[in-house]
């Protein structure tokens, strides 16, 4: 069973990394507009109530040379806050190279996280990466401006790389594809597999992505 979690995690993570018409010789490309590159440093902060910081666990992931990455359980610090702790996670890239796509998860066993948007956590300073609610006990803190409880759309079939675009215009993109555009997509791993899942969309499935209700 996918970890809801991990999924919307993944979403961020691979935003941008390649676009339509998800060729590397495409302009776009060559030169991408990512987000969530660590050269200046990123901070997140939340609050926790009802529970132990020494009870959360926080992950930090990135791509590096299109390869995933996790961090975690990272060290962070906590300080009380009146009745709650407030959370400090910095990241810092003091390498040479790029981290892309970086976001940082975190999950505690007991009490609750203080959405970002309450009064509450006015004082919290993020810095590039802005933390939701995923659930009470989980928080998504990504380079995106998500709502607190963000959900996968039922509808997708699979990650494209765009959640600015709408899936249904995509998959009908890739499908209008030349055979030589279809050839130089199979050559990287992750867009060859969204070229497969397009092909192998029944006509119900396509009919969904265009909001169309399907019933027999």
């Amino acid at each position: 069973m996918t970890d809801p979690v991990r999924a919307l995690a993944d979403a961020v993570l691979f935003e941008g990394y390649m676009l339509w018409p998800y060729r590397r010789t495409a302009l776009k490309n060559q030169r991408p507009f990512t987000f969530g590159d660590v050269g200046e440093p990123m901070r997140t902060q939340v609050l926790l109530e009802g529970g132990d910081p020494e009870d959360v666990e926080v992950t930090v992931r990135y791509l590096l040379d299109d390869v995933v990455h996790e961090a975690g359980p990272s060290d962070y610090r906590a300080e009380r806050a009146g009745e709650r702790r407030r959370l400090t996670v910095d990241i810092v890239n003091d390498g040479p190279r790029t981290f892309r796509g970086t976001h940082t998860i975190l999950r505690t066993r007991r009490g609750r996280f203080i959405s970002a948007r309450e009064p509450e956590a006015a004082g919290c300073e993020n810095v590039r990466t802005w933390p939701v609610l995923v659930d009470e006990r989980t928080v998504l803190s990504s380079p995106i401006i998500l709502d607190d409880y963000p959900k996968i759309a039922p509808e997708s079939p699979g990650d494209l790389f765009d959640g600015g675009e709408i899936d249904g215009l995509l998959t009908l993109n890739i499908m209008a594809l030349t055979d030589a555009e279809k050839a130089e997509m199979r050559e990287d791993p992750r867009t060859r597999e969204i070229l497969e899942r397009t092909e192998s969309l029944t006509r119900d499935e396509l009919m969904r992505l265009h909001g169309f209700r399907v019933e027999r």
